[in-house]
């Protein structure tokens, strides 16, 4: 996520480019988004779900035409240097000083208008070739402290999400093997709330059950964090396949029982209370920034890569609309849970218990397929930020401290509580905000200061962002340090009533 120049991998087509930015998108933050819908509102919900999307979208194309500029930056650098190595031939053949001089002036003459070549006919040097990930964007773009404020950004983003990876798991495993009344295949989700001291199994209360699935948990997949691992394609596919099941399911289920007659949710048009929590859910479903590297560069046709990228968009706002209001319809507000899937273990829901099951341990599946995934890629960017050139870290901090300072803090909140809608919540409202918003803004203004520097001021970036003007990176700017501002004073406001 955070690194250097890497292989861009096997190309593949605009449309299948789509699939998988809508794979990656649609993920683990779309099973929080109806608690969120029932909380803030079915009207305020949506129109945040809207507005958040554009947004979205404006700091994506910020984050392509960034990768474009980088690319060229690139190429140009190595021009250069092939220059200045036929330059230092030349020099060591014999040649006079002055005919160097005359050689140098005439080449400088001919060469340093770089793009008066791009014009009659050879490839464009805004192409995007190669994948330059964000880490390496913002060492080329960023001063030294704009590099950091970046990884520690992508840091606290990356231990929010293995702290809902860590919470997620065992709170599935928790509701569905745990009941009060001892009926194990048919109480989650009928409504009653049950509290953390409640009975499990004898003596075991559900709190007592939640942290030993945790501690199994941690032991089952913490020590992949002290290895590197690889996301196989046929993992990818079989999780993406997994959980596009869940989702129709849940959708179908839903409604059914509404067109039967049977839906119980009355939502209201606004709460404004429940706005700080949607908004960092909603941040947080339409995180891919962080990533677009990784899809982009492999693309064939890069041509109408905005539109395409629109068109997701389009879908995946139609797709997260069509989730939530069938659940805030179909379930009262108080009965919807924050892992929405254990709406669906309930016998009165459905009756095949293997449906139920599957929907309840859906969650434990797919993340558990991602979290040494995102481990691995925290504990590299807690190197990458630490490296100094040339240097090397000693055996015991490379394997054992790098991997302990990874894992340990999300394991300990996740101990310690359990609401994944806050936790959701609060990851989006802040990291969230920094890697989508401000991240992107900043690598849009940086990209395009340092493209009129190298290559002049009529230079045109064959990737530049529709939304060009400086006024919409002033305004993403401002937007997101408002939304810091708004977050931490209904943060505080929340707390102080308590």
């Amino acid at each position: 996520m955070a690194g250097g120049i890497t292989d861009t991998g096997e190309l593949y087509s605009p449309y299948v480019g789509l699939v998988y930015m809508f794979n990656l998108i649609v993920g683990t933050g779309a099973l929080t988004m109806p608690k969120a819908f029932a909380t803030a509102g079915w009207l305020v919900s949506l129109v945040l779900l809207m507005f958040l999307g554009f947004m979205s979208y404006m700091t994506t194309t910020f984050v392509v035409e960034a990768m474009a500029a980088a690319n060229a930056q690139l190429r140009w650098k190595r021009m250069e240097k092939r220059k200045e190595d036929d330059e230092d031939e030349d020099s060591s053949s014999g040649v006079s000083d002055s005919d160097v001089l005359l050689h140098d002036g005439y080449e400088r003459a001919e060469t340093r208008p770089i793009l008066s070549v791009q014009r009659r006919g050879s490839p464009n040097i805004f192409e995007i070739t190669e994948r330059v990930e964000m880490g390496q964007m913002a060492s080329m773009f960023f001063n030294k402290v704009g590099v950091n404020l970046f990884y520690f950004c992508i840091i606290i983003y990356l231990y929010g999400d293995l702290a809902i990876y860590a919470a997620a798991v065992p709170v599935s495993l928790m509701q569905v093997t745990c009941s009060a009344t001892g009926n194990h295949s048919c109480s989650v989700g009928d409504g009653t709330k049950y509290n953390d001291t409640d009975k499990c199994w004898g003596p075991i209360r559900r709190i007592d059950a939640y942290r030993l699935y945790l501690a199994a948990f941690t032991l089952l997949l913490g020590p992949f964090t002290f290895f590197n691992v690889q996301k196989t394609k046929y993992l990818q596919i079989m999780t993406s396949l997994m959980r596009w099941i869940a989702f129709i399911l849940m959708i179908i289920l839903a409604l059914i029982r509404i067109s039967r007659g049977q839906a119980e949710g009355h939502p209201s048009m606004a709460q404004l209370s429940g706005i700080r929590n949607l908004f960092g859910v909603c941040v947080y479903s339409f995180m891919c920034q962080h990533s677009l590297p990784s899809l982009i560069t492999p693309i064939s046709k890069k041509k109408h890569v905005n539109k395409l990228v629109l068109l997701d968009y389009v879908l995946i706002l139609a797709f997260y609309s069509l989730l939530s209001f069938t659940a805030i319809y179909c379930f009262r507000n108080d009965t919807l849970m924050d892992m929405y899937t254990l709406n669906f273990t309930n016998c009165e829901i459905i009756n095949v218990a293997f449906i139920r099951y599957f929907l309840g341990l859906f969650p434990v599946f797919t993340i558990s397929t991602n979290f040494p995934i995102i481990a691995v890629t925290l504990r590299n960017n807690w190197k990458t930020l630490f490296h100094r050139e040339g240097g090397t870290y000693p055996w015991v901090v490379d394997r054992i401290v790098f991997p302990a300072i990874t894992l340990i803090p999300p394991v300990l909140v996740a101990f310690c509580t359990h609401d994944l809608e806050s936790l959701v919540g609060i990851t989006g409202a802040y990291a969230g905000n920094g890697i989508q918003y401000l991240i992107p803004a900043f690598l849009a203004y940086c990209s395009r200061k340092d493209t009129q520097l190298v290559f002049g001021s009529g230079t045109v970036n064959k990737h530049l962002s529709p939304f060009r003007h400086t006024f919409w990176i002033v305004f993403v700017l401002i937007w997101g340090f408002s939304c810091f501002v708004f977050v931490t004073a209904n943060i505080v406001l929340s707390e102080s009533k308590l």
